[in-house]
């Protein structure tokens, strides 16, 4: 797995949130946030895994909808920031985070109403073992996101600390295919990639956001995308 280490450092994991979602980054939070929340809908009362939680941004969101969810990650400093959150937001009872390998999961089969990875498999280096992971512990719902091979994430890929796996739709479709997932649904956004909404000032970020949106509405839109969400059923 890429960057294994470098996201068990206690600096990496402290300033993590504050490095990728402030400034534009918010806007990344808040659509990341948002395309999490459409797809898996109500979710209260449900069982929810979330595989590389991280610091629980997502986790925490979804334990405070009623979710009651597990988060699992392999880097104890991420797990205590999202430990302290949990705190913070008043979760506890509804929000469980434990440290482990996503590849070997520690659950029974059919155990998870609805099993997500958020920035994960753009880490993954057999992402075929993870998916068909997430679908075993999985009763209904499989979602995931990627960075997709032919957009704009391609062209600056290569000077990336820890570089990115990118996907054709056709790999993702080899993928749940190979893991017997059936896609039920599946978005495709931001043209302009991560890496530049984090470099600039929110407000100034907001009018490429408006700019990305409009482009991405066009016919073309699909194919320039950058990033994409995957709703899968068991």
């Amino acid at each position: 797995m890429k960057g294994q280490e470098w996201y068990q450092a206690d600096e990496i994991a402290e300033a993590y949130e504050d490095k990728r979602f402030s400034r534009g980054g918010r806007l990344i939070d808040d659509r990341e946030k948002a395309a999490v929340l459409d797809a898996l809908g109500n979710v209260e009362d449900k069982d929810v895994l979330e595989i590389a939680c991280g610091t629980g941004r997502f986790t925490a969101m979804l334990a405070e909808e009623g979710a009651d969810v597990v988060g699992l990650d392999i880097s104890g400093p991420m797990l205590r920031q999202g430990r302290e959150k949990a705190i913070e937001l008043g979760v506890n009872d509804h929000m469980e985070l434990l440290r482990g390998d996503a590849g070997r999961l520690p659950f029974p089969d059919n155990h998870f109403d609805t099993v997500l990875a958020m920035r994960f498999f753009h880490l993954a280096d057999t992402p075929r073992d993870f998916l068909r992971e997430m679908r075993r512990v999985s009763k209904d719902q499989v979602f995931f996101d990627t960075f997709n091979r032919f957009s704009t994430r391609s062209l600056y890929n290569w000077a990336l600390p820890m570089g990115s796996r990118l996907y054709s739709g056709t790999e993702v479709a080899r993928l749940l295919r190979d893991t017997n997932l059936e896609l039920a649904d599946s978005e495709h956004d931001w043209i302009f990639p991560y890496g530049f909404y984090r470099q600039i000032p929110g407000r100034i970020a907001s009018a490429f956001r408006t700019v990305d949106t409009a482009l991405g509405g066009t016919y073309v839109g699909d194919r320039l995308a950058s990033v994409s969400y995957w709703d899968a059923r068991v």
